[in-house]
């Protein structure tokens, strides 16, 4: 996908998970990222690495710098301890109308991962996206106890309850994605 196609995708999704009530600050857009990504294998082209919160593009967060140069995006301040708001400018609009056809071909696959994901806080998501990112790295037949407990080798902050659990959750929103693609 070239970067005009990709720009516009990251442009809905932000949309779409601010109207369903994100605040959108960077972590949840990368973390939204990663799952549009990786679970309906969209040609994005970001690389992740597990970082700090999860899996991680310094691509993706480029990308959004790039944005904002661009007069796409702009920062919103938000109160504290929120950091700021990533928004659509204005002209994002026009933009997006040069694009009618990739909008319609990845707005299902950003409908689903605004409706799943928005309002999710920045622990949940890190869960989630790790239960992703190990069950992508080991084998999604890999057993949930041994994905499990691989999340709490990387991610030692996280329980082995919440890291069951995320497991789960991310086990069954894959088979539900699957209708989306």
């Amino acid at each position: 996908m070239n970067r005009l196609k990709r720009d516009v995708v990251i442009l809905s999704l932000i949309e779409n998970l601010k109207k369903k009530g994100s605040w959108c600050g960077e972590t949840h857009i990368q973390k939204a990222t990663y799952f549009l990504q990786e679970l309906f294998d969209l040609p994005l082209g970001f690389e992740f690495i597990l970082y700090k919160h999860g899996p991680f593009s310094f691509d993706l967060s480029d990308e959004l710098t790039a944005m904002r140069a661009d007069m796409l995006l702009k920062i919103q301040p938000q109160p504290r301890p929120y950091g700021p708001s990533l928004v659509p400018r204005n002209g994002s609009k026009s933009f997006k109308n040069h694009f009618p056809n990739t909008l319609k071909k990845y707005d299902s696959n950003i409908q689903f991962v605004a409706n799943k994901f928005k309002d999710r806080g920045v622990s949940e998501l890190e869960r989630l996206a790790t239960a992703l990112y190990v069950t992508q790295e080991i084998n999604p037949k890999g057993s949930s106890e041994f994905r499990a407990k691989r999340i709490t080798e990387l991610k030692p902050h996280i329980s082995i309850e919440e890291a069951v659990a995320a497991v789960k959750e991310i086990d069954e929103i894959i088979i539900v994605s699957q209708k989306h693609k």
